[in-house]
Order: structure tokens, then sequence, then C-alpha cells
């Protein structure tokens, strides 16, 4: 039975101050439920709105892609620095410690290897395995304009109902076929295509003519994808433009992980992306980081 002898009488009501109602900080997000927005603030930084995604899910079609030989050696310094890890859940379960504190963004589409048409793709981790996993959202690959675009969406649109049953955002992947022109005209395309069907964000490949055409016209957010190996200068200039386009984040992987010095790069995308910092003086960063080991 509770003690009722040391119950103080109630006095702090604070009627003259009306109860405070913040609306969610992510574009598009307000009318998500509570655990799909604590997920996705778990992704972007509440602070600065943005994200730093480490992506290295590429061996579930290239296999061990150069960088990616060993997660264990390559990969795991660079965790302490990431926002959020984009992988598989076979990497998952047997490099991340769980002790780890990122964000997981968690490759829900698979099927095909990079001997094979690679937009053929279908749903490949269960629902019930994400919730297992705690991930904080599912990738799904979407080939808008690829030979499977329809199969695609579907894969999409059904992630997008299996997870918000259970309040995991979707982030839908928009690939660039081969005979397909890398463009703002095409990514406002694909991208407009997801946010309507229901993903949560974008991940998209930057263009340097009317990006900001690309963000202003979709509805959710949008981090970019990191793209070919470039040199450090170029990738911090790319992010640093998009950031300046209106892009939620970055998604990098062998930008960071093919580096020559991968810690000292993760961290100056870092201050691009959260900290608004110029690309020169990001590179600054890089090298002072790179030649204090």
């Amino acid at each position: 039975m509770a003690d009722l002898d040391d119950v103080q009488e109630t006095r702090n009501y604070y009627t003259d101050i009306p109860q405070r109602s913040e609306p969610f900080f992510l574009k598009g997000s307000n009318a998500l439920d509570w655990g799909m927005q604590n997920r996705l603030s778990r992704i972007f930084n509440p602070k600065s709105g943005k994200t730093v995604m480490l992506a290295f899910d590429h061996g579930y079609f290239q296999g061990p892609t150069t960088g990616l030989e060993r997660i264990d050696i390559n990969i795991l310094p660079l965790v302490p620095y990431a926002d959020t890890l984009m992988l598989t859940r076979g990497i998952l379960r047997s490099n991340i410690p769980p002790s780890a504190n990122n964000s997981i963004v968690l490759r829900a589409s698979g099927g095909p290897s990079i001997l094979k048409e690679l937009s053929n793709e279908e749903v490949a981790v269960s629902i019930e395995d994400s919730i297992r996993l705690n991930v904080s959202a599912m990738a799904v690959q979407v080939f808008i304009g690829g030979e499977n675009e329809k199969q695609s969406v579907i894969n999409m649109t059904k992630l997008v109902d299996q997870g918000t049953r259970y309040g995991i955002p979707t982030l839908a992947v928009t690939a660039v076929g081969k005979e397909m022109t890398r463009d703002a005209k095409y990514f406002r395309l694909a991208t407009r295509m997801c946010a309507e069907l229901g993903a949560h964000y974008i991940k998209t490949y930057y263009v340097e003519k009317d990006f900001d055409t690309v963000t202003s016209c979709c509805p959710v957010p949008i981090v970019i994808a990191g793209g070919k190996k470039l040199p450090e200068l170029d990738a911090l200039k790319m992010a640093y433009n998009a950031i300046q386009q209106g892009a939620a984040g970055v998604d990098m992987g062998r930008n960071i992980f093919q580096s020559e010095a991968p810690v000292a790069m993760i961290q100056a995308v870092r201050a691009v992306v959260h900290e608004n910092e110029t690309p020169e003086k990001a590179l600054d960063l890089y090298n002072t980081i790179k030649n204090s080991k």
C-alpha cells in the first residue's frame, strides 16, 4: 500500500504557461508516429537536422570491394564518427559490436550480383528480422527507368507498408541504369516518385546543375550518395554544395573508406555537414588529423 503520509500538496501547475507542442524538425515528417520520428531522430542529428551516414553495404552485390576486404580492420575505426551505419544484416551480426550507439540503416533489398541485371531485386529481409536487429530504417533500391522498375517500386511500397506497421522508416535508394542520363530532370522524377509512394527519406546522387530543384520539389529529406572515389577536396566540395542546395546529409562509402586517411576524412565530412565548414577548411582539418598520426 502506498505511504500517504509524505505526500505533499501539489501546487506548481504553471497555469500561465501553455503546454509546448514542438513540430518535428525533419522535413515532411511531422505527421509520422512517435516511434517513426524517434528512429529518424537517431539518423538525423536534431541540432543540425543533418546526417553523416557511412555506407558499406556494397558487398551485397559486389563482394569484397576495395577497402571492405576486412570490415573489422577497415570500418570499425570509423564507426565512432558516423551518425548512421548503412550495412547488411550479415555484417551487422558478424562485425558490429552491439554496444555501438550508431543508428542502423539496414539493406533490405537484394538478389542479383554485378554479373547479372542489378534491377532484378526483391525484398530480401523480413520486417521481423529488422525489428530483432533494432534498426532505425530499412533501405531498398529503386530503379526508376530500369528494366525491372515496377518490381523495385513494389519492393519499396511493401517495405513502407510493413515498416509503417511497426514504426520503422524506409529509405529509398534511387539507382541509375547504364542507359539513363544522370541529370536533375531524372532525379526530380525518381525522388518525387519515391516520396509520393511513401518513402520517408531518399538517397540519390548529386548533380552540379539544378540540384536545388531536386531537393526543393521532394517533400521528404534527401541524402546524397558519395558515388565513385574522388580526390578528398572534390568529395568535400560535393558534400558542401549538396548541403548548401538543400540536402539533409550524405551517405558516403568509397570517398571515406578508400581515402588515404579514412578516419581523418570522415571527420572532415562531419565538419562540412554538421558545422557548415567550407571544403577548404575541412581539407585543412583532414590534413591536420592525417599528419598527427
